[in-house]
Parts: C-alpha cells; structure tokens; sequence
C-alpha cells in the first residue's frame, strides 16, 4: 500500500469502490425510457423510481464485482493508469468488497420484485439475466470483459434492455395488470427501441476509453478486451461508429411526425463528443484518458436528459 492510499479514510475507499462517476450510465436509460413514456402517454412513477434505483443498484453491484475480481486474478497491477481500485490497492480486504457485491445485487433483487409484480416474468429474466452478468462481466469462469464481450454487455443491458425495460415496466403497470406471463400488447414500441440505441452507444464509449487506456496492462495480464485484440485502430473506429449511431438517432425522430423539434435536443451536445473523439483518437496515456472517461460519462448524462426532455415534449409553443 503506497503512502498516498494509507491516508484515504475507509468511508471515502466505499466510496472509491462504488465509483459513483458511473452512476450516469444507470440513470441515462432510465430518463430515456421515461421520455418515451411520457411521450405515449404510459408514464408511471413508481415503476419509473423502481427502476432507477435497481439500475444504480446493479451499476453499483457491478463496480464492487470489478473492483474484486478483477485483484484477484492480478489485472489491476502497480502500473495501472486507471482510478485507484481499493481491493488491489489495499485499501478494502478482498471478502468484504465480495461481501457488498453480494449485498447489493441482493437489495437490487428486493427492489426488482416490486417490478416484477408489475412487469412479470419478462421482468423476472431480465432482472436476474443483469445481476448475473455484472457479476459475470470479471467474474466466474468465462469472464465477459476478459473475453471481449464487455462492449456487448455494456451495449444489451445498460442500453437497449435498460430503456426498453424501463418503457415496459411503466406501460404494463398501466396497461397490463399484475404479474403478466408474457409481453402484453402496447408494452414494448419500436421507439423504445430506437431511443435506446444512443444510449447503449454512449455508454459503451465509455467503456471503449476505458480499454484504449488499459490496453497495455490489459495485454499483460491477460484480460482480451477488444482493444487488445485488434488493436488502437479498431477501438477508435468502433468509438467513432457508436458516435455517428448515437446523433443518428434524433435525426431519425426529427423525421416522424409525432415528435417536435425538440427531439433534437441532444446534437447540441456534438460538439463535446468530437472534442472527446479527438482525444480518443490521438492520446493513449492515463493522464490523458481518465479525464475523458469523466467527460464521456458527462456527455451521456447531458445526451439522456436532453433526449428525454425531447422525447417527452409532445408540443410545442408558437411564437
């Protein structure tokens, strides 16, 4: 333990481990989702807080499982250009940080079950398919982020299931009753579905910044992400891909009717984007990444709450 992690009080090392900077990448879908709600006129707000609090939950459950496996099978080393870890720092013993894994992705099951009454069985398999991949993202015996599977994670669960989900769970409990065994009909639209995709790509970027810093450990230590499988090239081609889906996107809604101008809210965050997509394209050092990883974060919080103002305004004033 260095001089520096010695003097981190053991509240502010929870705090580290849960990384709280990540939060926006559970509440991005979550507005989203609302947004389309509000729009169609299935708004709940109960599921909608439900769902806001299971997803920083899982996010939160998520982080603890990195922090802890990923030191347990040596890929977080003194060279590491990231954030400080607290398990592979010393900081936490590394059964305590297993032990609030455990503890909060059981609370986020609690929390779910209330959603799973609304949204039944289709919420039920989602429900434990999420825990069981943020444990399994660097847990378990095929590791998902050790395998290059971590951009699809990030892509199915914090972007097309958690806008969707958060959609279907405010529209059955209007629509549906208790406890439905399938789908029911009107609770699932092909705009939930679009909306979520921006969402899925700015949250996969961060990722995607995350992986261009640690290419080099990543290599080391045996951890295959996609960056250190094809290299700096393909990362950033595949950063700058997910940008072009995410502003897309709003163009697509701009050319529907039942949407106003407002729906394109979101490209007046454009600007950031190029500005971090020259940064990722040019800078592979951690003094210069980790600030962008913060901004990435940012501008998928600053995108989710302006689409979701767009998507929820249904009119607009004349002048």
């Amino acid at each position: 333990m260095s001089a520096q992690t010695q003097s981190i009080s053991r509240q502010k090392a929870w705090v580290m481990a849960a990384r709280p900077q990540t939060l926006p990448a559970a509440a991005a879908p979550i507005l989203v989702g609302t947004g389309v709600a509000i729009h169609d006129g299935v708004f709940a707000p109960l599921p909608a807080l439900a769902a806001l609090l299971g997803a920083a939950l899982i996010q939160i459950g998520t982080n603890f499982a990195n922090d802890y496996y990923d030191a347990i099978k040596g890929a977080d080393t003194a060279d590491r250009e990231g954030f400080t870890r607290v398990t592979a720092g010393g900081l936490i013993d590394p059964p305590a940080v297993k032990r609030a894994m455990y503890l909060t992705f059981m609370i986020a099951i609690l929390v779910g079950a209330t959603l799973v009454w609304v949204g039944g069985i289709p919420i039920l398999i989602v429900g434990l398919l999420s825990v069981g991949s943020g444990i399994a993202y660097t847990g378990g015996p095929y590791p998902l982020g050790y395998h290059g599977l971590g951009d699809v994670f990030v892509f199915v669960f914090f972007g097309l299931i958690a806008v969707t989900g958060t959609y279907y769970v405010q529209a059955a409990a209007l629509i549906a009753g208790t406890f439905p065994l399938g789908i029911p009909a009107g609770t699932v639209s092909l705009t939930a579905i679009v909306a979520s995709l921006p969402i899925a790509a700015l949250s996969t970027n961060i990722l995607v910044v995350n992986n261009v810093r640690d290419r080099n450990e990543d290599a080391t230590t045996g951890k295959r992400t996609l960056a250190v499988r094809y290299g700096y090239t393909f990362a950033r081609a595949e950063f700058i891909t997910l940008l072009i889906l995410a502003y897309s996107v709003p163009i697509w809604f701009l050319s529907r009717t039942a949407y106003t101008l407002a729906v394109g809210l979101p490209l007046v965050t454009l600007p950031i984007a190029l500005s971090v997509m020259h940064t990722i394209c040019t800078e592979t050092a951690g003094d210069m990444l980790n600030p962008t990883l913060e901004r990435v974060g940012k501008l998928l919080a600053g995108y989710a709450l302006l689409f979701s103002i767009g998507l929820a305004i249904k009119t607009l004033p004349v002048v």
